[in-house]
C-alpha cells in the first residue's frame, strides 16, 4: 500500500460502473476524498477519481489563484471598450 498526503491508497482502488457512479456521485467523491482512488468504468473504459490534492502531489503541479492570474492566458485580442451606446428603455 503507498500513502499520498497522509491517507493510504488501496492498489484496488473501488471500481464503479457508470450508472452507479452517477447515481452516487456524491458518495463517489466522498470516498476519493477520504479513501482514495475511485474507478469508473464504461464499455471498456476506466477512469479514476481522485481528490485535487492526490492529483497535485501526484503531477508535481500546485495552482493558486494568483498563479492563474499571472500566468494564465493574456488578454490579447480581447476588446475591453465599453459599448457607448444608451441603455435600452424598460417598463416596469
Amino acid at each position: 500500500m503507498k500513502t499520498l498526503a497522509n491517507k493510504v491508497y488501496r492498489p484496488n482502488p473501488k471500481a464503479w460502473n457508470l450508472a452507479d457512479a452517477k447515481n452516487r456521485f456524491s458518495e463517489v467523491v466522498g470516498l476519493a476524498l477520504q479513501q482514495g482512488p475511485q474507478t469508473v468504468s464504461r464499455r471498456n473504459e476506466r477512469v479514476v477519481i481522485i481528490s485535487e490534492r492526490a492529483f497535485q502531489k501526484l503531477t508535481g503541479v500546485e495552482h493558486t489563484f494568483l498563479d492563474f492570474i499571472f500566468k494564465g492566458p493574456g488578454l490579447d485580442g480581447v476588446d475591453l471598450t465599453r459599448d457607448k451606446a444608451l441603455s435600452r428603455k424598460i417598463s416596469l
